[in-house]
């Protein structure tokens, strides 16, 4: 139900109303950084999401994230000590508690998949270009569940920060000694874009 209220200034009379039924919208592009381990090795995430924002209640968009784990593991067939590499996204929703207060609360899943594979851990630390073979990539199902902390800087950036749990199939590549992509990480974001685009009030000049 809307509310109503009346005023005047120099340049005449005007009515403001308050429709609380309407929907503030935005949009946003956000990138994020997050650390964990994958069976007790350093592993690292770089992620990139475009998302809607319904009444900074709930997102839905779509998220890719980059996953850098060094595993450092040897490989009989190559003779190399690897590290592991995924590439993965999908669905990105992510429902929000408190929106509109200065500090929120929010409970974001990625549903999705992509490729990981085995690269040399030599190549990569002499910044090498890395040529994967198809003995090394497997297709990977990922869902990913989190909790953030988001601080709504102003009307056009929002910071994040949070923790995740990663969990994917279990990966079908030979003498692969790694079953799943699992793990815990966690990590920091920024998200810029427009958080209401929509403004629910209203002022209309009277005659």
């Amino acid at each position: 139900m809307g509310t109503l209220g009346f005023a005047q200034d120099d340049d005449g009379q005007y009515i403001t109303f308050n429709d609380r039924k309407n929907v503030v919208h935005g949009v946003y592009l956000g990138l994020s950084t997050y650390f964990g381990e994958i069976e007790g090795e350093d592993t690292y995430i770089g992620g990139l999401k475009v998302a809607y924002v319904a009444n900074r209640q709930f997102e839905v968009g779509f998220m890719a994230n980059i996953l850098y784990s060094e595993q450092n593991i040897f490989n009989p067939r190559t003779n190399n000590n690897d590290d592991i590499v995924a590439v993965y996204g999908g669905l990105h929703l992510e429902p929000i508690l408190f929106g509109k207060n200065r500090v929120s609360l929010s409970f974001p899943i990625l549903i999705g998949g992509g490729g990981m594979g085995y690269v040399d851990h030599d190549a990569v630390r002499r910044d090498e270009n890395v040529d994967l073979d198809e003995d090394d990539i497997d297709a990977i199902f990922v869902l990913e569940p989190g909790m953030n902390v988001l601080f709504n800087v102003s009307r056009y950036v929002q910071l994040e920060a949070g923790v995740r749990y990663r969990m994917s199939n279990k990966i079908d590549l030979a003498q692969s000694p790694v079953d799943r992509l699992n793990g815990f990480s966690g990590g920091i974001g920024v998200k810029l874009g427009v958080f209401n685009m929509g403004r629910n009030r209203y002022r209309k000049q009277l005659d």
